[in-house]
């Protein structure tokens, strides 16, 4: 069955208090390339964010324990952390000569007080000083006990091979012993780190002695999108990249270039991250408290409005949600669709989504959908055998597309 992009409104990842929160990062620690909040159980991610009301606020974090499907785990909280699950965050700074203040936080988890000792799905939260949520984000801490080898091809359903590719893959497992495979393992596949895409609950196709294969032609199919657009606002008081003017108000204002629409255009190969992010800046030693903020004008060519429909600005920038921040309102004076967004500087991809009245989301109506766009894939092997108690994830692969296979 085909997969279908709906909006997930899930509470997991949902701004609740959070309108003066902005660039929020959950990555490994120390690493320059790497996005995805996975890693090995007792290796390292930092949580940071910044709050522009620029003072000292008592934030805390917690981390919970889920299953497979992002639901609360059974165990306590003594079962999956040695030491305390809540804490506060003591790593606070202040932004120094920007025009926009703030202060920066930041905590590592885990860390000498909270010490993770069982692999899973996490959610990490971040509560204000009266314990309400005021973000969340998904993690993952993995065993290295199988080895997951990915291929993507292009689909080969007649109806989209032009639009979709398909994830096989292999999951090895030469020294656990998996008794019943459907019922013990699940398996998670998502395209570059955006949750509401996952494909869930697939089923092996062959179960062979230490191997489960997962060669299905039509189950793990993805629409290909289109490459993302991007900026770079390192030097935020010029032009640069994609930004085709530059002013000084009580903020910065960074004005791009206007996009046009790609669907019914040829797929062109354009170098991106996959929707992510970069915070930097040219113009200082420390990107953290010294890269400014800037209020980015986006604006899309549309001859007249997408009816029945809202449009948004997507991308990791705002964990691929869509909030009032990103919605683009139409002019039908100059026939734009328009919207203005704080960002901090640094490099960002992003994309154009639209939303109808069902909230189903649309990916691929303005970008379109091409299978030769090249894309990340993970999968995320899952194991609670009979008895256990709580979802081990016991593997993750990464593979991108090869345009060329």
């Amino acid at each position: 069955m085909i997969k279908k992009l709906t909006l997930l409104l899930f509470v997991f990842t949902s701004v609740l208090n959070a309108q003066n929160i902005k660039t929020i990062q959950l990555r490994p620690k120390h690493s320059t390339n790497q996005y995805a909040a996975m890693v090995k159980l007792g290796q390292v991610l930092e949580l940071s964010f910044d709050d522009l009301d620029a003072d000292n606020k008592e934030y805390k974090y917690k981390v919970e324990h889920m299953t497979h499907d992002w639901k609360p785990s059974s165990l306590t909280s003594n079962q999956y952390i040695d030491g305390f699950d809540e804490n506060e965050i003591f790593n606070i700074s202040n932004s120094f000569n920007t025009l926009q203040p703030y202060t920066h936080y930041s905590v590592d988890i885990p860390n000498q007080n909270t010490i993770i000792t069982k692999s899973g799905n996490y959610l990490i939260s971040v509560l204000d000083e009266d314990y309400e949520v005021v973000f969340s984000r998904r993690c993952v801490f993995y065993e290295d006990i199988t080895t997951v080898g990915i291929a993507i091809f292009r689909s080969r359903d007649t109806k989209s091979n032009n639009q979709k590719q398909t994830v096989q893959f292999v999951v090895n497992h030469p020294t656990l012993a998996i008794n019943n495979p459907t019922q013990e393992i699940n398996v998670s596949v998502i395209q570059n780190y955006n949750w509401n895409n996952a494909i869930n609950d697939i089923q092996p196709v062959f179960i062979k002695p230490q191997q489960l294969v997962y060669n299905h032609t039509f189950k793990t199919n993805f629409w290909g999108g289109n490459e993302f657009l991007n900026f770079d606002s390192k030097h935020i008081r010029n032009t640069s990249l994609n930004i085709a003017k530059t002013e000084r108000k009580d903020i910065y204002n960074s004005y791009l270039y206007t996009n046009e629409p790609k669907a019914n255009k040829t797929y062109t190969y354009n170098p991106d991250i996959n929707g992510q992010f970069v915070v930097r800046t040219l113009e200082a030693d420390d990107a953290n408290t010294e890269a400014d903020y800037s209020l980015v004008h986006f604006s899309l060519d549309a001859f007249e409005p997408y009816e029945n429909k809202e449009v948004y600005v997507y991308g990791a920038f705002n964990n691929f949600q869509l909030t009032d921040e990103n919605k683009m309102k139409y002019n039908s004076v100059d026939r734009i669709y328009q919207a203005a967004i704080l960002f901090k500087q640094g490099f960002y991809n992003y994309s154009y989504a639209t939303l109808n009245k069902d909230n189903k989301v649309n990916l691929r109506e303005i970008d379109g959908s091409f299978f030769q766009t090249e894309n990340e894939y993970t999968v995320i092997v899952y194991y609670k055998p009979f008895g256990e108690i709580y979802d081990r994830v016991i593997g993750v692969g990464n593979g991108y597309f090869n345009q060329n296979r």
